[in-house]
């Protein structure tokens, strides 16, 4: 019997906090192949510090983290770079663009870091995010939604297992905001990368294939309503 692909991201049982305060306690999850899940719940509840430990940008005080079919929590901080730059592509709601870059340039340079050309994939990519012809533009002749789509593009560039987005339109207008979740969720399905996506906005969270709720560091069935 054929076994299964292991899944794109895990968490199991995550615990970690700060100066004796735990934020997380005990959190486990899992993200599939294609599959988009969204975590939502109020300021404050663990979700940026989740995605900081997914992300492999800390490392969790107790607990696994797994990307694709390796250990991520245990590689020392060079090693869980490098596999990072491979695996994980990283989205946040600023496009932390390299200002001095040209648009292509700020694709290639997830590239440089794993030592591939990725200049094919780039300019797949900007086709599809509609940005075609626009290679040699500096982010600054871009607009907020422009840049942002260029941000998403580069985290798919080298062809990510998982892609993690923080807030990705929450400095966006409505129709940009709807433009860019349109494009995450058809570039995840149609690449087969998975995609954890954290957000305030319910409306956006409801379109994606699973929605989380985290609230004092826990899962729960959902968050309830203030007052």
């Amino acid at each position: 019997m054929t076994s299964s692909p292991p899944a794109a991201l895990s968490a199991r049982t995550l615990i970690h906090g700060f100066g004796g305060l735990e934020v997380l306690h005990g959190v486990s999850l899992e993200v599939s192949l294609g599959e988009v899940v969204a975590v939502t719940g109020p300021s404050g509840s663990g979700k940026s510090t989740l995605l900081h430990l997914l992300g492999g940008l800390d490392r969790p005080q107790s607990g696994e983290i797994w990307w694709g079919g390796e250990r991520a929590d245990t590689l020392d901080t060079q090693a869980r770079a490098r596999r990072r730059a491979a695996s994980v592509g990283l989205v946040f709601q600023h496009h932390y663009l390299l200002p001095d870059l040209d648009v292509l340039s700020n694709l290639q340079v997830p590239g440089l870091l794993l030592r591939r050309d990725v200049t094919a994939a780039a300019r797949t990519l900007l086709d599809r995010v509609g940005l075609a012809g626009r290679e040699r533009a500096m982010p600054e002749q871009l607009s907020g939604g422009e840049r942002q789509r260029v941000a998403l593009a580069r985290a798919l560039v080298t062809g990510p297992a998982i892609v993690l987005a923080d807030e990705p339109t929450g400095s966006l207008d409505r129709a940009n905001a709807v433009a860019v979740m349109d494009l995450l969720l058809s570039l995840a399905h149609d690449s087969g990368t998975g995609v954890l996506l954290v957000t305030h906005d319910d409306a956006l969270a409801a379109r994606t294939d699973r929605q989380l709720h985290l609230l004092d560091g826990r899962f729960v069935d959902r968050v309830p309503a203030l007052g």
